[in-house]
């Protein structure tokens, strides 16, 4: 997917898990998604990668961001707290957040949509299965929904 600029919407993965992120990686590479994919794996990296602050100062900020794929049970700052902080940020709060996570508690689901979570995941166990979710995923986020045309740059 393009922004109105024509340049490509980069996708944030926030995900502790190496193998995770690698499933995520191969799932996006199947479906042929051709998106900048950006790998952080704490919420603390997450809201210095999109602030551009601390180890990514110097990171190419010329593909916006237009997805963050966030996992909630994650080292130093969780998923719930980095929600919190984005949601509250009027400099990141458009940007839509989509957790990804292995929780299926109710409590979890409600905290999220409370704090302005765009949707909710429950990790799939095979990869095939994550590969159709990822499949989903593209055709709804760049396919079917309008994004705003102001991403986090």
């Amino acid at each position: 997917m393009l922004d109105k600029n024509g340049r490509p919407i980069t996708i944030v993965v926030a995900d502790d898990d190496p193998d995770d992120r690698m499933m995520i990686e191969e799932a996006f590479e199947e479906n042929r998604l051709k998106n900048n994919l950006a790998f952080v794996e704490d919420g603390e990296q997450l809201i210095d990668y999109l602030r551009g602050e601390g180890a990514y100062t110097e990171t190419d900020r010329r593909n916006p961001v237009g997805v963050i794929l966030l996992d909630l049970n994650m080292p130093r700052m969780d998923g719930r707290e980095a929600l919190k902080i984005i949601k509250s940020d009027p400099q990141l709060q458009r940007i839509p957040v989509v957790v990804l996570t292995t929780s299926k508690a109710e409590e979890d689901i409600l905290r999220t949509y409370d704090l302005g979570v765009s949707s909710f995941i429950t990790k799939p166990v095979t990869f095939d299965a994550l590969v159709e979710v990822v499949k989903v995923l593209g055709q709804y986020w760049f396919e079917i929904v309008a994004l705003p045309s102001d991403f986090a740059a």
